[in-house]
């Protein structure tokens, strides 16, 4: 299958750009649904806010369903110190020494935003010395400085901020010639732009699809139930589109696509994992298992809510996870290769 670079990095790039730290994704799904508008595509939401499209499949009984998150980590407004700035929660697991130095922006219930810097309580090395160097990176030793001349709680109360405004941080991406890209947020907006590029290829080239899949697009992963609800009641197998950790003492890759055997929640699937890699072998797609001592997906809380799936983990390879990525357009290549020969019919009509 021959696919467009050009589409899928302008899809990832305009996802990418939308702010939408769990809770905050409203814009985010907007942007999605106009596309699968473009697209003729039927679509559903749910209550919470998530959005479930569906192809029909020569199978209408036996359903599969894939699913990408598009909401991202980020923080809230805790507190407003008596100085004027602004001590922070985190939305999400991340390291705060990975958010340190970098611009941010705060948004009001009114509707307004605001600039800023998130930086430690003691920032400068010419004023404390070791005392800077050696401070513990936790949230009570992290604060937002605004971009505003303010001298108080009360000058930045007259903002319009308020605890519980959104901090939504610069995710910073950069694309290089030689097919690398580097962001915040590729965990797991990679996949989103994945799975949305998917429904296009398949539209645009009429492909047949084996079984209805649906393609669910969450919006509370990082928090933990992104789709603990509302899965198309005839799922059989649920594919969490997120992302492989590559690092020391793994052997995911940000050049293939990463197949998950098992991670905190357990092991997924063997059967269904054979079959993705059998996929991949028929295919000559590169891919690479693996397993996650610290990781959990949608597939994962499809499970702890009771729903009677076979569930499979597979995504492009994301280096520094949770902190400033970075991935190449080989691994998404190959993540989007392997989950339209696994849900199509190839030229002898059997399964992909």
């Amino acid at each position: 299958m021959e696919y467009s670079k050009r589409e899928i990095f302008s899809y990832l790039k305009e996802i990418l750009v939308i702010s939408s730290p769990s809770g905050y994704t409203k814009d985010v799904m907007g942007y999605l649904m106009q596309e699968l508008d473009k697209l003729n595509v039927p679509y559903c939401t749910t209550n919470k806010g998530a959005i479930i499209a569906t192809i029909k499949g020569e199978n209408d009984d036996y359903q599969r369903t894939l699913s990408a998150h598009a909401d991202t980590l980020g923080a809230m407004v805790k507190a407003i110190k008596p100085s004027g700035t602004l001590s922070l929660v985190p939305i999400g697991g991340y390291m705060m020494s990975c958010v340190e130095g970098e611009n941010c922006r705060i948004d009001t219930a009114d509707g307004k935003s605001y600039s800023g810097t998130i930086q430690t309580i003691k920032p400068s090395v010419h004023i404390s010395g070791d005392e800077a160097r050696n401070l513990k990176r936790v949230p009570e030793n992290m604060e937002v400085i605004l971009d505003e001349k303010i001298f108080s709680s009360q000058d930045v109360e007259k903002l319009g901020i308020d605890v519980g405004d959104y901090i939504c941080i610069d995710p910073r991406t950069a694309i290089t010639e030689n097919g690398f890209i580097k962001s915040r947020y590729l965990d797991d907006k990679a996949s989103v732009a994945i799975l949305l590029y998917a429904i296009k290829y398949i539209s645009e080239n009429k492909l047949k699809l084996a079984c209805t899949t649906n393609f669910y697009i969450s919006n509370y992963e990082e928090v933990g139930y992104g789709a603990n609800a509302r899965i198309p009641c005839k799922t059989k197998e649920f594919i969490a589109v997120d992302m492989g950790a590559p690092g020391v003492g793994q052997n995911s890759s940000e050049y293939s696509v990463c197949i998950c055997a098992k991670d905190s929640s357990g092991p997924y699937d063997y059967e269904l994992r054979k079959s993705l890699v059998q996929t991949c072998k028929r295919h000559n797609i590169s891919y690479k298992s693996d397993i996650y001592g610290h990781y959990s997906s949608d597939a994962s809380t499809v499970l702890r809510s009771g729903w009677d799936v076979k569930t499979a983990l597979v995504g492009p390879g994301v280096f520094a996870s949770h902190a400033y990525e970075r991935t190449h357009i080989d691994s998404i290549l190959a993540t989007l290769d392997l989950l339209l020969n696994y849900i199509t019919i190839d030229a002898e009509g059997s399964k992909g």
